[in-house]
């Protein structure tokens, strides 16, 4: 049976990780808790982040920008999409006439 944790992301119990998804005192804090689902939301999160901002995960600098974002996704009030930050297919049709109007 998975181990059951109270999400404060989510605000309910939910299924938990395995194992904290990386060493020291915040991978500990999230293993605690917060949930599967609050976690597969932050990595999807975060390649936005990380493409938006054009951060590089394996400079330090970046990557303290990267904990800065992860820290506010899971555990402040409701971390915002970056600034200009357009959905993928949410633009102008790159071909063809605009939409037919109803």
């Amino acid at each position: 049976m998975a181990r059951l944790v109270h999400c404060v992301k989510l605000r309910r119990e939910l299924p938990g990780l395995d194992r904290p998804p990386f060493p020291g005192p915040l991978g500990e804090r999230i293993y605690r808790e917060i949930s599967r689902d609050a976690w597969q939301m932050w990595l999807e999160y975060q390649t936005i982040v990380i493409n938006h901002y054009g951060l590089n995960p394996a400079d330090p600098d970046d990557r303290a920008i990267l904990r800065a974002h992860l820290e506010a996704f899971l555990f402040g009030s409701e971390e915002e999409l970056p600034e200009e930050w357009i959905p993928p297919g949410a633009g102008q049709p790159a071909k063809g006439a605009p939409a037919r109007k109803k």
